[in-house]
């Protein structure tokens, strides 16, 4: 079923900036879409960013469009999210995901990082 780890999360002012990185062993990552989502207390979890296996296609949430960017390195099996400029409301646990995301229980999720944004 493979795995996914994630990390690079933290504390940070509004403002600044966060690189999060997601580990990924126990498949073939680089034939895999990928996929950033965010879940708040009391919220469902919400795909924020997605890119395909080679990297040539990415999509995002209009929430993070222009702030937030997603890429891959498939020789190390990482996939990352830069994010810039963050904002109070994304405070968030950060989840990488295996495929795109559709909703349902049964989405491949790592463990989550989190995040929190406040001045």
């Amino acid at each position: 079923e493979g795995q996914l780890m994630e990390s690079g999360g933290g504390s940070v002012q509004p403002g600044e900036s966060l690189t999060l990185s997601c580990a990924a062993s126990g498949f073939s990552f680089r034939d895999t879409y990928m996929s950033w989502l965010r879940q708040v207390p009391g919220k469902g979890l919400e795909k924020i960013a997605g890119i395909d296996r080679r990297g040539s296609f990415v999509d995002y949430a209009d929430s993070v469009r222009g702030r937030f960017a997603i890429s891959r390195d498939n020789a190390k099996n990482i996939l990352y999210l830069r994010m810039n400029n963050l904002k109070e409301d994304d405070t968030a646990m950060y989840y990488c995901g295996r495929g795109n995301y559709f909703g349902g229980p049964k989405y491949i999720k790592g463990q989550g990082t989190q995040v929190v944004v406040s001045s």
